[in-house]
């Protein structure tokens, strides 16, 4: 045996389905845990191992620190040893915050806006002219060269181009000892009770000293402008007083022609999380909620009795509908005339205001003479509903209005015109940041030589830091993303490689890394790098423990864990574990599939589709460049490509938007297309994602599908329940009535342990039940509803085989393969994987209409061979009823199934967004445009063999 501490050992876990179980993992490893979606891996890995070294770790700080932190439960395992600090990188961490983004999260931003703070070039946003700026001896010097013989008035600005009478200001000056003024270039006495128009702008500068240079001491020149620079604020004018010309000199930064001054360059002025940096009118975030004209007027046939301005709807005896008639008499039509029809003059009136008060009839209001009234526009109204209703119900009506533009103030740079004026190499930060990482590592090759030689020593550790961390990126397959790329926009798989490049960058070693299938949303072709960068964690000197289905990866691992034999109930047991080279011999489910015995068997035939299709014209969202694309209807379509090339641009976010707004009114906006047709081939839209289904542990399988409604009634309706006149309310964990009142219908009660960690103990009245005695008297064969919650769906499907309301329901829960979950296991509990296929399933209860469309996005996340043969086996179910289904993948396994494949690419970011190929899985092989054939062919040729 090894020495014990070469090794990590798990003695007896026990955590959700693990049955006691011993592992053995060696130290400075690359180790893969596989099995089937729901066999109990994730539970060793993140629940086990990780949350133990978790806990102790947070037990090294004092008690009084850990009372802050939260409390880490003990997981249900005997004992584990050889642990090393641990870090995770999971897939949940995507940050949705809409002002997180690439930079942000992997602190390269933080370094670019000191490099521009620190070696940065200014220039005026009025003029472009190079900023300058100078010291009160430089300005001293400048004045006696530039006017040793002429008469000059220093002045000091107070005011710049503002409304307002200043009579204060006036009357402060005064006191101060100032006897002259100069008030939009007109020098006058400062006298009491001096006051300008305030409703004017006005430019107001205060007269520090008039003199003749050379006929006053050096001494008295020094006072007057320190004074200036002072009432100033640092900004001094010099008027001569023969050509009325004037000079600004600042001891800021300013443009030496239009006398605008910027404050000293801080990191914080780049930054669009910092009000000092970011974009006023937008604050920050590039875009702005604009009301879409369009929405509030779509029909311009109707009139406006009819209801042609749907924030009013039609024609009621109020005010608003009195002032549009009235404006409308001036333009000799009425609120029946056709909209199309109203002059533009009074649809800007209707819609932006009327500059004069508007004439009701007094017959309207029932007043003796006219009423005159202000309006003030459509527009304005529908603001001020957004402004001021805070309740939910009034921000959904007002944001059916809404479109998101770019901000028109910054165009979408986030930043305000100040910070946008530094550059580098004629690039401001925001051109920096909008680069692809590889054209940002080409920059950053390049960038010290565009430097002048002082600047060039203050970047050179910042430039080195930043080459350091893109590399990084570089590394794990992440060359087309850029860093002002929305984190919210990320694949689960390209948020967690960012955080992996993040530790790769710190460097450190003998830590335990855990990660999550790393490998999701990864084309095969950058397998091959990601699993380079594990082995360089690894290198370093740390334990690499990767929970993953990936054929390639577990190849190249140096110790494999199976956890089976199935999945749930069934699972939970070690079956193998020991090196790839070992596992090819044995007869575990994942073995088998490795070593060929078992396969994804491909179809005999591809599918003709009904002749029907849906094509998008024009579509250049992100890096789309202007592509046209037929979905053949009744297929089974699969879009494929190299992560980042425009999959998800082109399904996500054109295509699926496109028909969720046509058939559900929905609000998301699709990216740039010409037009789209064939939308009347199919009735119904279903986008099933890997969200989880609920946040709360209230939310299980049961509630989702809707099925437990179903089950409600069935108690309702049963003597027993009758007889006490119990209503479906009464069968409710989540109302008062029927649930256990001690624990609030959770089934257990958590007790806060000051210092030491919260614990659960089910509740000593229902024992973990949910109900009170009452409702669980009712029962039906002999169960109670608490028992119907606590069966798995395998033994649902057997118990209620009789009750036809029921049955279809859960069937395709187990059809989907999740017989072994339980009808009331909370959804938190729930994988990625897991998730979907309850989505999934409920979905195919419904009676679908044999035209509907499904849209899957990596579907395969999270499913091991044999899952993704039973997820496979329902969508060609899904297709042969004549319902078309279009899948995202990178998974050779599903893309050979396919009877029709989109490849788009070639490469990802701006060198995808292309078609490169569409046909048949042997069609892409002939094609052998980009990267997906070679690998298509590879997995056709083996299951040919």
């Amino acid at each position: 045996m090894e020495r014990e501490d070469k090794k990590i050992n798990v003695w007896g876990a026990r955590v959700h389905n693990l049955k006691n179980v011993d592992v053995e993992i060696p130290r400075n490893s690359l180790t893969v845990i596989t099995g089937l979606s729901g066999s109990g891996k994730s539970s060793l890995a993140f629940d086990t191992i990780f949350a133990e070294g978790q806990r102790r770790y947070i037990e090294t700080f004092s008690a009084y620190a850990r009372n802050f932190l939260g409390n880490m439960e003990r997981p249900d395992v005997d004992k584990i040893t050889g642990l090393s600090p641990v870090v995770s990188i999971e897939q949940k961490t995507t940050n949705k915050n809409p002002r997180s983004t690439v930079g942000t999260t992997t602190e390269i931003y933080d370094y670019l806006r000191l490099l521009y703070a620190r070696a940065g070039t200014a220039y005026s946003y009025v003029t472009g002219e190079k900023m300058v700026k100078y010291t009160e001896e430089k300005v001293i010097e400048m004045i006696t060269d530039n006017y040793s013989d002429k008469r000059i008035f220093i002045l000091a600005p107070l005011v710049r181009n503002r409304k307002g009478h200043y009579r204060e200001l006036f009357e402060s000056m005064r006191r101060k000892g100032y006897l002259y003024i100069r008030i939009d270039g007109e020098i006058k006495d400062l006298v009491r009770g001096m006051k300008t128009d305030r409703y004017k702008n006005h430019s107001i500068e205060v007269v520090i000293d008039k003199m003749k240079v050379e006929d006053v001491s050096h001494e008295r020149l020094t006072k007057s402008i320190q004074t200036a620079m002072k009432q100033g604020d640092g900004l001094i004018m010099i008027l001569d007083k023969d050509t009325d010309e004037v000079k600004y000199f600042s001891k800021r930064l300013m443009c030496p022609t239009s006398g605008i001054s910027y404050k000293d360059p801080a990191p914080n002025i780049f930054s669009f999380n910092s009000p000092e940096g970011a974009c006023p009118h937008c604050k920050g975030l590039g875009y702005v909620n604009e009301i879409d004209l369009k929405k509030v007027i779509p029909d311009t046939k109707l009139n406006i009795h009819d209801g042609a301005i749907i924030p009013l709807g039609k024609y009621k005896n109020q005010m608003i509908f009195w002032q549009i008639d009235s404006i409308l008499h001036k333009y000799d039509c009425n609120i029946k005339t056709p909209f199309k029809d109203i002059p533009q003059e009074a649809v800007d009136e209707i819609l932006y205001g009327s500059l004069e008060n508007v004439k009701i009839d007094k017959s309207l209001v029932h007043t003796t003479s006219d009423y005159f009234v202000n309006f003030d526009g459509i527009i304005k109204y529908l603001q001020t509903v957004i402004e001021n209703d805070d309740s939910t119900s009034g921000k959904k009506w007002a944001d059916q209005f809404l479109a998101t533009t770019e901000c028109p103030e910054c165009k979408g740079q986030r930043l305000n015109k100040e910070a946008l004026s530094y550059k580098i190499w004629d690039k401001n930060i925001t051109e920096v940041a909008s680069m692809d990482i590889n054209d940002l590592n080409d920059w950053l090759d390049n960038v010290e030589e565009h430097l002048e030689p002082q600047q060039k020593r203050i970047a050179k550790e910042i430039v080195k830091e930043i080459k350091t961390r893109v590399s990084f990126l570089l590394e794990v397959g992440l060359d087309y993303l850029s860093l002002n790329r929305q984190s919210a926009t990320l694949s689960g798989g390209e948020s967690q490689r960012i955080r992996l490049a993040t530790q790769i960058g710190s460097q450190l070693i003998n830590v335990l890394y855990i990660l999550d299938e790393p490998s999701i949303g990864l084309h095969q072709r950058d397998n091959d790098r990601l699993i380079k960068s594990l082995k360089e964690l690894r290198d370093l000197g740390n334990t690499v423990i990767v929970v993953e289905h990936d054929e390639d990866m577990m190849r190249a691992a140096d110790w494999i864990i199976d956890i089976g034999p199935e999945a749930g109930r069934k699972g939970g047991e070690v079956v193998f574990q020991g090196t790839p080279e070992e596992m090819l011999k044995k007869h575990t489910i994942t073995a088998d599939y490795l070593n060929g015995e078992r396969q994804i068997e491909i179809p005999k035939i591809r599918r003709k589709g009904n002749g029907k299709s849906i094509k998008i014209y024009g579509a250049r969202g992100n890096n789309l460049k202007n592509v046209d694309v037929e979905f053949p209807l009744g297929k089974l379509i699969v879009v494929s490509g190299v992560s980042g090339s425009g999959k998800s641009t082109l399904v996500n976010e054109t295509l699926q938007p496109i028909l969720s707004h046509h058939f559900y009114r929905s609000l998301k906006k699709p990216m740039k297309y010409d037009k789209i047709s064939g939308i009347d081939n199919i009735d119904k839209i279903v986008n099933v994602d890997q969200s989880p289904i609920g946040r709360t542990p209230r939310s299980n399988p049961a509630t989702y599908t809707g099925v437990f409604s179903e089950i409600r009634s069935l108690f309702v309706n049963l003597p027993e329940a009758m007889i006490r006149g119990y209503k479906p309310g009464r069968f409710s964990f989540n109302v008062k009535g029927g649930r256990c009142e001690a624990c609030g219908g959770n089934g257990y009660k958590t007790i806060e342990m000051n210092f030491l960690p919260d614990v659960m103990i089910p509740c000593e009245v229902c024992h973990g039940k949910r109900y009170n005695r009452e409702t669980l008297e009712v029962r039906f064969k002999g169960k109670s509803i608490a028992d119907v919650l606590d069966m798995t769906i395998n033994q649902a499907v057997d118990f209620f085989e009789n009750v036809p309301s029921i049955l279809p329901k859960i069937k395709t829960l187990q059809d989907v393969g999740l017989g072994y979950i339980k009808l009331g296991q909370s959804s938190t509990t729930l994988s990625g994987g897991e998730s979907q296929r309850v989505k999934l399933a409920t979905e195919l209860a419904k009676k679908d209409t044999g035209k509907t469309l499904y849209i899957l996005d990596e579907p395969t996340t999270g499913l091991h061979f044999e899952d993704i043969r039973i997820l496979m086996d329902v969508l060609q179910k899904l297709t042969d009823r004549g319902n078309t289904v279009i899948i995202i993948e990178h998974n050779m396994d599903v893309i050979k199934l396919a009877d029709y494949i989109i490849d788009v690419g070639p490469e990802g970011g701006r060198n995808g967004g292309t078609i490169l190929a569409t046909g048949t899985p042997e069609d892409i092989i002939k094609s052998n445009k980009g990267y997906t054939p070679k690998f298509l062919k590879q997995v056709l040729e083996n299951k040919h063999k």
